[in-house]
């Protein structure tokens, strides 16, 4: 690769009077994977090791969506509308087909591309995440821990990994290669936190029939979890896999909502081998 998750430079591309900040590298030709952030997260809040793996054999691009970080535009209060700005995001760029990767509030934004736009998406891995209207931690720990203002190493570790000393260390190692690149996206804004927040309380609302959408997400579909994820429970990733008629599912162990950064390599290895399918 000519380009890597540290070296590749920010772009934008303009759409509905929204200037889209995104990066792309990787390979050249074949279907790109589009990275879709977690609640509040920007261009470089993935795991390098996660985005560079996966380039080797695929273009990847990484977006904030508007209003986030460097996009500019006003922050969707839905999950439908977040998709829709996603949805044009990738006409603009030209692109009749990708590959989608959504993580937590990502993968709900995933689920929505691909069952309201379902020839815009080849493939769809959705990793630390659940259905509409699925199950909540009740805790009020996370809530106040995920709305800090500022989002600190030890809120990451309590949020993304277990509470053992090995999935505490393979958090401390991800939180340092989260921070390799020298130009960061700049963190996300107040108003961010705001509407996400209102999406994610819209998401949590049931629409008709509880889980029936999931049946018309018809994309091959890989999802992706930690033994307890705190922050959107476990369990949900099993009502995903039963409800998605083309699903399968992969759990971790002694990990939580960030398995993937915890098992990059091993995350990769498998992600790699369901696109390539």
């Amino acid at each position: 690769m000519s380009e890597t998750h540290v070296t590749a430079s920010t772009q934008f591309v303009e759409a509905d009077g929204v200037h889209f900040a995104y990066r792309r590298f990787g390979k050249q030709t074949g279907t790109p994977l589009l990275f879709l952030q977690h609640f509040r997260g920007g261009l470089d809040n993935w795991d390098p090791l996660v985005t560079d793996g996966l380039a080797q054999d695929r273009p990847v691009i990484l977006v904030d969506y508007a209003g986030v970080a460097s996009s500019t535009g006003k922050n969707a209060t839905t999950v439908d509308g977040m998709a829709d700005g996603i949805a044009t995001f990738v006409k603009m760029l030209g692109l009749t087909q990708v590959d989608l990767l959504g993580f937590s509030i990502g993968g709900f934004v995933a689920q929505s591309v691909a069952y309201r736009y379902p020839d815009l998406v080849r493939r769809l891995i959705l990793t630390g995440t659940g259905p509409r209207a699925g199950e909540a931690n009740p805790d009020p720990k996370i809530l106040q821990v995920a709305g800090n203002p500022v989002p600190t190493e030890d809120d990451f570790l309590f949020l993304f990994f277990s509470p053992s000393k090995t999935s505490q260390a393979a958090g401390r190692s991800f939180w340092t290669r989260r921070h390799l690149r020298q130009d960061q996206d700049p963190p996300s804004s107040i108003e961010t936190l705001q509407a996400q927040a209102a999406a994610i309380g819209d998401w949590r609302e049931p629409k008709g029939e509880l889980y029936a959408y999931l049946k018309n997400i018809r994309q091959p579909t890989l999802i992706v979890n930690g033994h307890t994820d705190i922050m959107v429970p476990t369990v949900n990733s099993f009502i995903l896999q039963q409800y998605i008629p083309d699903a399968q599912l992969i759990i971790y162990p002694d990990s939580g909502h960030g398995s993937l950064f915890q098992y990059p390599e091993l995350f990769v290895s498998h992600s790699a081998l369901f696109l390539d399918a």
